[in-house]
């Protein structure tokens, strides 16, 4: 009888990009493969169509720490969700979940938890988020991508296994890229990645400097769903709102990046050696995690930092300058880094879980 694995996680790509780069192995072992996510998020998006994984879509609310009148409706909407996930779960009866995080997971988590199924918790942030928190409890053993993650964890659950980065992204082609975006080779590439849903500031900061940007890059931006600029069209700049087969192409073609600093997306650009120019998230929109994980990267010597609470036109452009004058030394720092085969432990772990 073959074995049987369910992944979750969602509400953002970040949620996603360690159970793509883990799906093909079990595929390819002979696995059914379920995953549980949101009706409508973009895990549905980016998983639904992958010949041979069933998807099953939940009910979901997020869980906030300030007021909304969704606070209200969320909680049935979480408890519907659990309820889905249960009946689901005792009758596809798998060996193992696998979770990633996102609101979405909590619901599977205690829905494995209720049918006495064994859970593998994955947290690429130094800090664990608050669905994790809530999920740990319920989990056999919980996988980390920082070192110093495991100190926020029972003791006989945490894991350090590093950081999952998914094989396609490292077989990347710089002509491709070149030759999907209509660049020249002669000239450097910047990429600027605000995450899958955009950075609306970042955004509006390269479109008002693009032509002192122009005149020393060419700039591919991928800016997000819905916040392409369609009146703008200079040569050297090419906007996407969101790209996927094409992207290890585009990583492979830039000679640096700016960028959020979700821990995924960062540790993907340190396993690449691009030169980075990190813009986290602020607390004001999130619980800071970006900022902590793109200041132990800075500690590390892995690349510059700018908040965006000090993010203007002039502070950009010198942040900018100085990633340029560094950028050898923090691609030195970056080939000294050890690598070690992340998507390994973790199949390893799982496989071992599931008995």
């Amino acid at each position: 009888m073959k074995k049987r694995i369910v992944f979750t996680g969602g509400g953002s790509a970040g949620h996603v990009t360690v159970n793509l780069a883990l799906i093909p192995h079990f595929l390819e072992s002979g696995w059914e493969v379920a995953y549980i996510g949101s009706t409508s998020g973009i895990e549905k998006e980016l998983v639904a169509g992958l010949a041979g994984v069933q998807y099953v879509g939940i009910s979901t609310g997020k869980l906030r720490r300030y007021f909304d009148w969704k606070n209200v409706t969320d909680p049935m909407r979480v408890a519907k969700g659990i309820g889905e996930a249960f009946l689901f779960l005792r009758r596809w009866k798998p060996d193992v979940i696998f979770s990633k995080g996102g609101f979405v997971s909590v619901p599977v988590v205690l829905g494995a938890w209720m049918n006495r199924l064994p859970v593998v918790i994955h947290e690429s942030d130094l800090t664990p988020g608050l669905a994790n928190r809530l999920s740990v409890p319920f989990a056999s053993k919980v996988c980390v991508t920082f070192p110093e993650t495991v100190q926020h964890l029972p003791q006989a659950k945490g894991v350090h296994v590093g950081a999952v980065i998914r094989d396609e992204l490292l077989k990347g082609s710089r002509e491709h890229g070149i030759s999907y975006c209509g660049f020249t080779p002669k000239m450097p590439i910047l990429l600027v990645m605000g995450g899958s849903l955009g950075a609306r500031r970042i955004n509006e900061v390269i479109r008002s400097q693009l032509s002192a940007l122009l005149e020393s890059y060419q700039v591919v931006h991928i800016c997000g769903k819905g916040q392409c600029d369609d009146s703008i069209k200079r040569a050297g700049y090419r906007q996407y709102e969101y790209v996927k087969e094409e992207l290890p192409d585009l990583l492979a073609m830039a000679d640096m990046v700016v960028s959020r600093a979700g821990s995924n997306a960062i540790f993907e650009y340190l396993a690449l050696r691009k030169p980075m120019l990190l813009i986290p998230l602020p607390k004001a929109a999130s619980r800071g995690d970006q900022i902590v994980n793109a200041r132990s990267f800075e500690k590390r010597g892995f690349c510059e930092v700018l908040l965006e609470e000090e993010l203007t036109e002039s502070t950009f452009l010198a942040a900018l300058k100085k990633l340029e004058e560094n950028r050898f030394q923090l691609m030195n720092r970056m080939k000294e880094d050890p690598h070690t085969d992340s998507l390994v432990k973790v199949i390893a772990l799982l496989e071992q879980t599931a008995g």
